[in-house]
């Protein structure tokens, strides 16, 4: 008896095609070369059900190693379509020996009171069967493929080039603005500090001239002799001590400079 006509619909309806990758370059005459399957190469083959009937399906390859088939069975409800990816794993091609790998599709109607769906296909009967053969096809990648990839490729490398160009040069220009006027603070500030230094250096030459004044007028008691002596040289002593801390705070206010500057 005859097996009764597939109820699905393919798509596609005979040929799987796998299209190799595009960046890989093909050397037909070099036995070492990579060729164009070097990557896993994807086709899809859908399945559509038009029935008002529950449809359980198979997918099975001539070369099972070379493929990898997502799902390979199932069920489609009534009216409803399912994609089935089928997976080239990578091999050496060689475009002189001809594909006779071949895909078939096998379908039955889902029994009503269905349950375990192996079950079910260890149990059909030949003529409950029905199946779709398609036959696999390697097509090398166009060369408009090629070039496409690659134009695309350079204009998202020069994009992303410039994107990142305009990013850093942002933020130096706003840095050397704020530095700028870093460097103008710390310059009225060090004038400011030299004129205070200044200022202490007269101060204190002025009570050293006024302690000799004092040292030759008091001769007489050596209470009051030592009374101003033991002022002035604390005086003497306060003074230096904020004179040499101004002058470590220059010091340290030019180190910041000269890093500035560089």
């Amino acid at each position: 008896m005859a097996r009764p006509e597939q109820v699905l619909v393919l798509e596609p309806q005979h040929e799987l095609k796998f299209r190799g990758n595009a960046e890989a370059e093909v050397d037909c005459l070099s036995l070492f070369s990579p060729g164009p399957f070097t990557d896993v190469v994807t086709a899809t083959l859908k399945l559509t059900n038009p029935t008002e009937r529950n449809v359980c399906f198979k997918v099975k390859t001539t070369a099972p190693r070379r493929y990898c088939v997502r799902p390979n069975s199932g069920i489609i409800n009534a009216g409803a379509s399912i994609n089935v990816s089928v997976m080239l794993q990578p091999f050496d091609y060689d475009p002189n020996e001809k594909s006779k790998h071949k895909f078939m599709v096998q379908s039955m109607l889902a029994p009503y009171d269905m349950t375990d769906m192996e079950g079910v296909w260890k149990e059909a009967k030949p003529e409950e069967l029905m199946d779709s053969k398609l036959r696999c096809a390697f097509e090398m990648p166009v060369e408009n493929d090629k070039t496409h990839e690659s134009e695309s490729n350079k204009t998202v490398s020069s994009s992303a080039s410039s994107v990142k160009t305009e990013s850093s040069a942002l933020p130096k220009s706003s840095s050397a603005s704020l530095d700028d006027g870093e460097v103008k603070k710390i310059m009225e500030e060090c004038k400011r500090l030299q004129s205070e230094v200044q200022r202490l250096r007269e101060e204190n030459k002025q009570i050293r001239e006024d302690d000799g004044l004092r040292k030759r007028k008091v001769t007489s008691v050596a209470a009051s002799h030592s009374s101003p002596m033991g002022t002035s040289s604390m005086r003497d002593e306060g003074l230096s001590t904020r004179i040499l801390a101004l002058c470590v705070l220059l010091f340290v206010i030019g180190v910041i400079i000269g890093k500035l500057a560089l």
